[in-house]
């Protein structure tokens, strides 16, 4: 047995059970793995409120990192020990779990579990933004909405990295200095300049390649 938490009802944080949970050992094809890190997400509470719909009960969490305990029948690139991380439907919220081995990731020994755990759902996200919604390049403008955010920070830092430039929205100062330090090159605090009008002067008149938005509602419709 193990620990986990365990939603019976949707509802507040109140609904989150810690409790004892038999995970079994691995089939083919899968493998067990005991959490070091467990990432949090908005799409977690999504589930705990019952906005997105699921099974009860159920362990929440989509992603987390770890060490491997046990390896199913006839895998053979996993050994009891490696470094992992995943991005999971759900059940990352426990000691333990077994996880088909087609969605774990090994960590390089120079990454943090934590930090793993933190990036992993995020960070693909930002690369099928980044490299399959629309390719940036270099010499691409990229407009990023919330730059600090999660998804935001790893956009700018990605952007970056491929020679684009990059104009972020953020909120505060704050914000800025963060989006600043992730390779966010015009940081723009919309509560301050109307960002359309800033871009514009930015890109000289000429607008952005590509828009990331994160936001939605207060930021879609808003014409350049």
């Amino acid at each position: 047995m193990v620990k986990a938490i365990r939603i019976y009802e949707t509802g507040g944080p109140e609904v989150l059970k810690w409790e004892d949970v038999e995970i079994g050992e691995p089939k083919e094809g899968e493998i067990r793995v005991k959490n070091k890190a467990i990432g949090l997400n908005f799409i977690d509470t999504y589930y705990r409120k019952g906005i997105y719909k699921t099974d009860l009960p159920f362990v929440p969490g989509v992603e987390a990192a770890g060490v491997v305990t046990a390896v199913g029948p006839g895998l053979t690139d996993w050994q009891v020990g490696d470094s992992v991380a995943c991005s999971c439907p759900r059940g990352a919220y426990a000691e333990e779990q077994v996880l088909p081995a087609s969605i774990v990731v090994p960590i390089p020994p120079s990454i943090d579990p934590m930090v793993a755990a933190a990036v992993t759902t995020k960070g693909m996200t930002a690369q099928v933004l980044v490299q399959r919604c629309f390719k940036v390049e270099k010499g691409h403008t990229v407009l990023v909405h919330a730059a600090a955010g999660g998804v935001g920070s790893l956009l700018c830092q990605y952007a970056n990295a491929l020679g684009a430039t990059v104009i972020g929205t953020v909120s505060s100062e704050e914000k800025a200095a963060q989006a600043s330090e992730d390779g966010c090159h015009y940081p723009i605090i919309y509560t301050k300049e109307d960002f359309v009008s800033a871009v514009k002067k930015i890109t000289n008149g000429e607008g952005v390649h590509v828009v990331y938005d994160a936001v939605g509602k207060d930021t879609f419709e808003v014409k350049f």
